[in-house]
């Protein structure tokens, strides 16, 4: 999640001189299991994450440190890949199990501090739009209203839901902002310690294949490169690349659990109207651009007749709201009671 810029700036290194080169090397996998640690492995950015009890650390293969909990580097002997399976050092499983019983008894709580509803489109910008005859008059659908009439239904069960939590709008009234400012509202959110901070895009669908209709949540595509970190955080370039790799890789895995989560809750609420589309990746410029997790929410065409119908009815409107808000919910449960882990097998 986007970390408080006194966390990445109070950044703490830690070395740890052990003599792993001359240490037996044994099977990751084989060895956190007898320590009840759970791995994570994306094959894509060869990037792990070992977690337990809501701790977790990110590695590497042929990298000689770790990042624990996103805060703090512990130089350790480097993992190493052979026939598919990732080998270590006794020292370097030493190492893992001394920070994990170190944190369990010393845990700091992350909390999601604030959630930033962006309606796509408005103003001048009226989105997608397409006029179909609805109870014998003809209508214009404008995806600018559907987005800002769900976006505000969104923020007022999510304000009362969580009275200790920002809910910020990009827009809560028919007004134009550029991609640009959007992503400088999302980016520039201050957090308190300990606060991470999640962005939702609200949109509609259209095609010319009228047929088309459902609803999908789209993330960033694991393999574009953006810059989420403090350019503070080191004065190494070579070791900002790496850390800042290794926080993409965070907040790809919480923005696919964010997606998860949402479209099973429009599937609840909405499912039995329409289709699910599933998840899928895009580099969409607020996704690529906000430095945190966060995903673009369609739901729905409205150059579908029968679709279109639905998004101009408020009661529909209303539950694809509630499928949004339950998903999000979701993962604020999950996210705070993982202590900040949010990686998924």
């Amino acid at each position: 999640m986007q970390r408080n810029k006194k966390i990445f700036t109070a950044l703490i290194i830690v070395f740890s001189f052990i003599s792993g080169a001359f240490s037996q090397q044994v099977n990751l996998i084989d060895a956190v299991k007898k320590s009840g640690i759970s791995l994570y492995w994306d094959s894509l950015s060869t990037t792990g994450i070992l977690e337990k009890n809501g701790q977790h650390i990110v590695f590497r293969p042929d990298q000689d440190f770790v990042l624990q909990n996103s805060v703090k580097i512990a130089y350790v002997d480097a993992p190493v890949i052979s026939n598919g399976n990732i080998s270590v050092t006794k020292d370097f499983i030493a190492e893992i199990d001394g920070f994990f019983t170190q944190e369990d008894e010393n845990k700091s709580n992350l909390k999601i501090g604030v959630i930033l509803i962006d309606p796509g489109h408005g103003g001048k910008d009226p989105g997608a739009n397409q006029v179909h005859k609805i109870n014998g008059k003809n209508v214009t659908v404008r995806e600018k209203d559907i987005n800002l009439t769900v976006g505000n239904m969104l923020c007022s069960m999510l304000k009362k839901a969580y009275p200790d939590k920002r809910i910020i709008m990009t827009r809560s009234t028919d007004v134009f902002l550029t991609l640009q400012e959007r992503t400088e509202i999302a980016n520039n959110v201050k957090l308190g310690e300990n606060e991470a901070v999640l962005y939702i895009s609200v949109h509609v669908n259209a095609s010319l294949d009228k047929k088309a209709k459902g609803f999908e949540v789209w993330y960033l595509t694991p393999g574009y490169r953006r810059t989420v970190l403090d350019s503070n955080t080191t004065s190494d370039p070579k070791l900002f690349k790496i850390l800042n790799e290794m926080m993409e890789e965070e907040y790809t895995t919480e923005s696919i659990l964010i997606a998860k989560f949402i479209m099973d809750g429009l599937n609840s609420q909405i499912g039995s109207k329409t289709v699910s589309r599933g998840i899928k990746a895009e580099e969409w410029f607020v996704v690529k651009n906000s430095k945190m997790p966060s995903v673009l929410v369609e739901l729905g065409f409205l150059t579908n007749y029968e679709e279109a119908c639905n998004l101009n009815d408020t009661s529909y409107l209303q539950k694809s709201a509630l499928g949004i808000y339950n998903g999000i919910s979701a993962f604020v449960t999950h996210f705070e009671r993982s202590r900040g882990f949010t990686g998924t097998k």
